[in-house]
């Protein structure tokens, strides 16, 4: 191998701390506890989909 210019060396990354969302993007605990609850509605109903779709294949294949 040689040391050409095109050669990179590794480059060290650093974590930035913590820092606060632009106001657009900012939540009240209400709108987030709602918005938390929706997802989890939405999961459970893709989860009852997906049994619904695996029951056939079990009842075939006993």
């Amino acid at each position: 191998m040689s040391n050409s210019p095109e050669t990179s060396l590794p480059e060290q990354l650093a974590l930035l701390g913590p820092t606060e969302p632009a106001l657009q993007f900012r939540l009240d605990q209400r709108t987030r506890e709602r918005g938390l609850a929706h997802v989890a509605a939405i999961k459970a109903q893709l989860a009852a989909r997906a049994a619904a779709r695996q029951q056939p294949q079990r009842t075939q294949a006993a």
